[in-house]
């Protein structure tokens, strides 16, 4: 045991709160000797140890880099405030779980970026790690710190603290950085050197030091253009062609403490094509990979053999698109349901099959059923491509009910484009039919958990040109729902209203915000998704301290010739393809799946005949 690791353990661990998170050796965690290594890297997760582990990013990255004789991947988590406290007060430096060794010590520091509110726990960690904030002031010493996860494909507001971006799906991309890291480590190759190389050589890798951001007189970008030969003017994102062929962990570490997700998950298909108008996700990650059958049987049967969950979750975007879902589940039901070992899905999408997916997912445990309607009227749905009717809606919870669920859990959001004050009263009036439902099959009303998210217009998606509802207007509905819906069995989480308007300023911000991160952290903002730890009059103050007015970044209504400050990343679909599609949910048209209909033009798949002028 080195000198680190006998300090925290004997002299810090026994005064923290869950001491589990922060030890290390977990079962199928791996640890190497370092003098056998070429490049040490630590995958940095910019939240808690019980939401990074629960994360399957982190799980299939981690193996993948360890299968490597010549790299050593660890992990870090953002410590929780007791043991930060203790960390800063005896001077101990932020450290891998693996091996305690210090983050300034590896060659790449990795961080996961999943959600915007994670980014000044990213500062605090480098701050902890005694690396320096700014990347421009990193010394020759300094490991490289790299970014990758669903926030890159719109990088600005961390652009002054990254190295480089790695944007797209990191499975082929991350060992070829490795891979050239490696090969420049024995030569005489400065830190700036290195970076421009990797950015000139991975076609993914965005290094925003090198990129000149011009603007006009409004505050609006005028360019964003390299400013060194051989980088490219547009970056492309990695996608993964066949999932079949892609590495997945069968070992997945199994934490010590509980976790959100303390369970298997099988990625069964990657992407989605029903063009949901408001999804990120589902804009940027097409064309669908689907996995075998075979496939996926086999990966479940072997982590459930190295690991003893008891629960496999089949994840997918859009898990009801998986084409061939009824017999898979007859597969995993003969192999899984005589181990009792339950098999999930995540929220489940609305259509005429609904019916039959109850049946199912007759499994161990019946949990709550989760579906994802969205809007609660039609012309709603069809504004923002949610091509679902009642009807199905109704009859597939009805069928729940029958089989023997008790909870039906809807999520839907308020601030669409076009909202009306009559298209908040129908969510409370679905969810008391919902309800209803019930009543008719056993004579007692259904349990309905309704959570409300406000919409934050996304990069890459044909709402990123609109604005969004004011704080006001949040509350207003927020209490319009509150005041309508009365039914004891009939519970509401409103998600909070300032974080979301916060999350709406980063999700299409550009590096100008930078400095407002910075001027928030050192006020003391971190672990800004939680209710406890967040302040937004500390954010409104870091603005106002910057000269930076926020509502720049929300509320306004953005021009159609606007450059917006991720034009220059490309994730597949095109922007005349996104304006065509904002275009259509303005006359309430609906886009089919290209799956079964034909193909949109979009621009993510050979298939499209403006594929190869992007």
């Amino acid at each position: 045991m080195n000198a680190l690791k006998l300090f925290v353990t004997e002299n810090i661990l026994p005064l923290v709160e869950m001491p589990g998170q922060y030890i290390g050796g977990e079962w199928n965690s791996i640890v190497k000797n370092h003098t056998d290594i070429d490049v040490k890297i630590v995958l940095a997760f910019p939240d808690t140890y019980s939401i990074g582990m629960s994360h399957l990013g982190i799980q299939i990255l981690y193996g993948l880099l360890n299968e490597r004789n010549d790299t050593a991947c660890e992990r870090v988590f953002a410590p929780m405030d007791d043991m930060e406290l203790l960390m800063r007060r005896h001077k101990i430096p932020l450290f891998s779980l693996e091996t305690y060794m210090p983050l300034r010590e590896f060659d790449i520091v990795g961080f996961s970026l999943q959600y915007e509110l994670s980014y000044t726990n990213v500062l605090n960690m480098l701050d902890l790690a005694e690396i320096p904030l700014i990347a421009s002031e990193r010394r020759e010493t300094d490991p490289l710190i790299i970014a990758g996860g669903p926030c890159t494909i719109s990088p600005e507001p961390v652009a002054d603290f990254i190295d480089i971006f790695l944007i797209g799906d990191g499975e082929e991309s991350l060992p070829r950085l490795i891979e050239l890291v490696k090969d420049m480590k024995g030569g005489n190759v400065s830190r700036k050197e290195k970076i421009i190389s990797l950015a000139q050589t991975i076609r993914n890798a965005y290094a925003p030091a090198f990129y000149d951001v011009s603007y006009h007189q409004d505050s609006t970008i005028k360019e964003i253009r390299p400013k060194v030969s051989g980088l490219p003017a547009l970056i492309r994102s990695a996608s993964v062609r066949d999932l079949n062929k892609t590495y997945f962990p069968t070992k997945p570490i199994v934490p010590y403490v509980k976790t959100v997700h303390d369970r298997i998950t099988i990625e069964v298909m990657r992407g989605c094509t029903q063009g949901c108008r408001f999804c990120q996700a589902g804009m940027s990650k097409r064309p669908t990979r689907p996995r075998t059958i075979e496939n996926i049987v086999k990966l479940a049967e072997l982590c459930y053999a190295g690991t003893g969950h008891n629960e496999i979750s089949l994840a997918s975007l859009s898990i009801s698109d998986y084409p061939f879902l009824k017999q898979l589940m007859e597969q995993m039901n003969c192999v899984f349901r005589p181990r009792y070992v339950n098999v999930s899905f995540p929220s489940l999408r609305v259509n005429e099959q609904l019916v039959l997916l109850p049946s199912m997912l007759n499994t161990v445990r019946k949990s709550g059923l989760t579906l994802a309607p969205e809007a609660a009227t039609q012309t709603l749905r069809k504004i923002i491509n949610k091509n679902i009717t009642d009807e199905d809606l109704y009859n597939g919870i009805e069928e729940a009910f029958k089989q023997g669920w008790n909870l039906v859990k809807l999520y839907f959001m308020v601030g669409l484009p076009t909202e009306t004050d009559d298209d908040i009263n129908a969510i409370a009036r679905l969810a008391y039919n919902v309800s209803d439902l019930k009543k008719g099959i056993s004579g007692a009303f259904g349990r309905v958990n309704i959570s409300i998210a406000p919409f934050v217009p996304k990069a890459h998606t044909p709402f990123q040109w609109e604005p969004m509802v004011t704080l006001q207007r949040i509350k207003e509905i927020r209490n319009r729902l509150f005041d309508r819906i009365r039914r004891k069995c009939i519970s509401i989480k409103f998600h909070n209203a300032e974080r979301s308007i916060l999350e709406g300023i980063f999700a299409r911000g550009d590096r100008r915000l930078g400095s407002v991160i910075y001027k928030a952290w050192q006020e003391g903002c971190k672990f800004d998704a939680w209710g406890e730890h967040f302040h937004f009059q500390k954010w409104l103050d870091a603005f106002q301290k910057v000269g930076i007015d926020w509502t720049f970044y929300v509320h306004r209504q953005r021009d159609e010739g606007e450059v917006f400050p991720w034009d220059h990343i490309n994730c597949g679909v095109l922007k005349p393809f996104l304006m065509h599609e904002k275009q259509k949910s303005l006359n309430e048209e609906i886009t089919p799946d290209c799956r079964i209909d034909e193909c949109p033009e979009c621009g993510s798949c050979a298939r499209s005949r403006n594929f190869c002028t992007v």
